[in-house]
């Protein structure tokens, strides 16, 4: 039932972070920033092992000259990032378009996670490819990279562009030439763009199949380096994953300097930026107490702000993290009350009292209840003010009922569990989709980013748009393939899985896997076609939106025990590693 999964931090004599499964109710929150409260102007920062004390102010002169000395770094740091990215703009001005060097820098941007700085310089080249495109035989003459680098980039960005142009690597078989199966650069960049498919692009679902079964096979003959990337563009490929998640690996095999300096420098300054918000966020959370008054809920913070960090990448975007990051903590409290501590009459109380944003109705509820529903009540209202100050319109009722909406849903799989009732399969599906809690977090996301500033625009998220369905659909999926750790699970979250099984006697679970696997291919299917196709939201939110379902695998790529250990080498090189050179 849950949106996320679970984070557990233990003590060892490191800085580590140990992710695992939700059943786990330890300590969790990330002690690795030790500071008593952000209020104090005499704290300061310390990333320490996990079994150190908390730094101890400075003195009155330590402070002021350590004060100076921070901020003589700071601006010259800013100052060089300046320089490095006039220079790289300087770069881009002059790169030659007719051998694709201008497409290989944008690829290269997007890659090292800092094509944000230079995105009406990306605009403009890609604007000039897709005339090209449509005006002139543009393809003609160029190889697969080239043909395959340009389609994903352009298609990544929004730009209609036909899977019709890959028709000129087939034969007369109708099949891809076997000229082809020894360029393992363009087969690499081939598997990339058959990535961004949809419905009904049978020539890239066998682009798909023909890059991946050759690459896949030519690995036992190339030497370490080469395997290492082939291995990673088929485990990782750009257009389902998060950059900054993925910056260490590429930066190993890149060799532009300017461009390696900047991206090093940038890491810095925003990895900066997710310390002081993670910090915010640890003293907030403490400061709730609701994990004292929930002993059993989930209390962890740093994987609930990994989402916001995750989905909304620009480092400007700061204040819409830390709110979205509250929200997210909500879902994750609410499904813990009814997957754990609630009765269906005291939760149907709860729900009501949701649905009429009454806080007098939870007066003959447990305690924990009305703490968490003042949180609720708190936090929402907190985010609305916020909302209205900055953009002028008050999205109050928009968020109570994407709340109603969620707990309704709880609601109904708390009775199916109580009552022993395993649902059909789609049934389940379409309540789970709504429990996977996207798309709570896709409304308060929304009128955050300041997408609506009447009546009009909020009513878009009254409807389950394809957007926020397909994210919910592979949120949702990948969770119970997560918790499906083998036939004997207990159930007491639901799972499709379980659900196929009942509807489908004799069927293995690993026919059941491979069915869910293929629907979670066809809801990025969907996914890329809404992105693709006119649609009334802000560039913004739709990748956020994406970023979302790319960063669902690395939450609930489980390991041994329950744990995460994907996610683990990743928070740990992002948050408290300082960058790998």
């Amino acid at each position: 039932m849950a949106f996320l999964t679970n984070i557990n931090h233990r003590s060892s004599g490191s800085a580590t972070v140990v992710f695992s499964h939700k059943s786990t109710t330890e300590d969790l929150n990330p002690s690795h920033f030790q500071a008593s409260s952000i209020r104090d102007p005499r704290n300061t920062w310390s990333i320490t092992t996990s079994n150190q004390k908390s730094s101890y102010p400075l003195k009155t002169n330590e402070t002021c000259n350590k004060h100076v000395n921070i901020i003589t770094a700071e601006e010259e740091n800013d100052v060089k990032h300046a320089k490095l990215v006039n220079r790289v703009r300087r770069l881009m001005a002059k790169v030659n378009g007719d051998r694709f060097e201008d497409l290989i820098m944008v690829d290269s941007l997007q890659r090292l996670a800092i094509d944000y700085h230079f995105e009406d310089e990306i605009n403009l080249i890609l604007r000039r490819r897709y005339m090209q495109f449509i005006n002139t035989d543009l393809f003609e003459h160029q190889n697969l990279y080239e043909v395959s680098l340009c389609f994903r980039i352009l298609r990544h960005k929004g730009f209609q562009v036909s899977a019709d142009i890959f028709t000129k690597f087939k034969g007369n078989d109708e099949n891809f030439e076997e000229k082809l199966n020894n360029d393992i650069r363009g087969l690499m960049a081939l598997y990339e763009a058959s990535q961004l498919s949809t419905e009904g692009e049978i020539i890239l679902d066998e682009a798909a199949n023909f890059s991946f079964q050759l690459l896949h096979h030519a690995m036992k003959s190339l030497d370490d380096d080469q395997a290492r990337m082939v291995r990673h563009t088929l485990e990782n490929p750009y257009h389902k994953t998060v950059a900054l998640f993925n910056l260490n690996n590429y930066i190993e095999d890149f060799s532009d300097k300017v461009l390696q300096e900047l991206a090093e420098l940038d890491f810095s300054m925003v990895q900066s930026v997710h310390q002081m918000e993670l910090n915010q966020i640890s003293s907030w959370w403490r400061d709730m107490s609701l994990c004292q008054d929930l002993s059993l809920a989930r209390d962890q913070p740093l994987k609930w702000y990994l989402w916001s960090m995750a989905a909304l990448t620009n480092p400007k975007l700061s204040t819409q993290r830390i709110d979205l990051t509250k929200t997210i903590s909500l879902v994750y409290i609410i499904d813990d009350i009814f997957d754990v501590y609630g009765t269906v009459d005291e939760l149907t109380i709860f729900t009501e009292a949701i649905n009429r944003c009454d806080i007098n109705a939870i007066e003959q509820l447990p305690y924990y209840m009305k703490s968490s529903f003042k949180a609720l009540y708190d936090i929402t209202n907190e985010i609305a003010i916020k909302v209205y100050e900055q953009y002028g319109f008050n999205p109050i009722s928009s968020l109570w009922k994407s709340w109603a909406t969620l707990c309704n849903a709880f609601l109904v799989e708390a009775k199916w569990f109580a009552s022993r009732h395993i649902p059909k399969a789609k049934e389940y599906l379409e309540i789970g989709m709504v429990t996977s809690g996207i798309q709570v977090v896709l409304v308060h996301m929304f009128f955050l980013l300041g997408n609506a500033t009447n009546e009009d625009q909020a009513s878009l998220m009254n409807d389950n748009h394809g957007i926020i369905s397909s994210v919910g659909k592979i949120l949702r999926l990948w969770d119970d393939l997560g918790s499906a750790q083998d036939e004997n699970q207990d159930g007491h979250d639901g799972s499709y899985i379980i659900c196929f099984l009942n509807e489908h006697e004799g069927c293995s679970i690993q026919i059941a896997r491979e069915h869910v696997m293929k629907l979670i291919s066809d809801s990025w299917k969907r996914l890329n076609r809404e992105c693709l196709s006119p649609n009334p939201f802000s560039a913004t939110f739709t990748k956020a939106a994406s970023n979302i379902a790319r960063m669902v695998p690395l939450m609930y790529s489980y390991g041994d025990n329950s744990s995460l250990p994907l996610l683990n080498d990743y928070v740990k090189g992002m948050l408290y590693d300082e960058f790998l050179l």
